[in-house]
């Protein structure tokens, strides 16, 4: 029974990742394209490693995805958002038909 949830945790979590990976190449902006590499990504990795620990069982294996897993959850965020203040920062613009700039509003964007 564990094996066949592990399997199905693998395969939700390989089509997070593909659309992930296909808002890489289709979304606009490099704003939108780390939302979809911060989000789906995530959270595709996040459901391959419960697989994982699910399949496997409790063991070294199982421990090591837990610490993976947790890592993955604090850094990603993490370096999704300085990356995006960064490039803000260095005035990459948005996409036309972007609605709202909040760095911009709080006075944190550059000057244009």
């Amino acid at each position: 029974m564990n094996e066949i949830i592990g399997i199905v945790f693998f395969g939700i979590g390989i089509v997070f990742n593909f659309f992930g990976c296909l808002g890489l190449l289709r979304f606009p902006d490099i704003y939108n394209r780390l939302q979809a590499a911060t989000k789906c990504v995530t959270f595709g990795t996040i459901f391959l490693l419960l697989g994982v620990l699910i399949y496997t069982g409790f063991n070294s294996l199982g421990i090591k995805a837990i610490l993976c897993l947790i890592f993955i959850l604090i850094t990603s965020p993490t370096a999704a958002h300085a990356i995006s203040r960064g490039v803000h920062h260095s005035r990459v613009k948005l996409w036309k038909k972007s609605v709202i700039d909040k760095y911009k509003e709080d006075g944190e964007g550059g000057s244009d």
